[in-house]
């Protein structure tokens, strides 16, 4: 249901239950927003996109822009 979450706790070497931890909800809970059951809410979707140093709108797929490409530009 949210690829780019996934994507994210696998670049940084996360298992769900450690990301459930941090977040500080149970795996179960977690698994049920994962997978649509309940709603995610807003403030564990803002810890995760502080604790992976990405936007909001690209963890729940708003925006597929790559959040790890380099947009500074050098020279002026």
């Amino acid at each position: 249901m949210f690829p780019n979450i996934e994507a994210e706790r696998a670049r940084f070497g996360m298992s769900k239950v450690e990301l459930a931890q941090e977040l500080g909800v149970s795996y179960s809970t977690f698994k049920s927003w994962m997978r649509g059951k309940t709603e995610m809410p807003c403030s564990k979707v803002i810890a995760m996109s502080k604790l992976f140093n990405v936007t909001s709108d690209y963890l729940l797929g708003i925006s597929q822009a790559d959040p790890h490409k380099d947009t500074t530009t050098k020279g002026a």
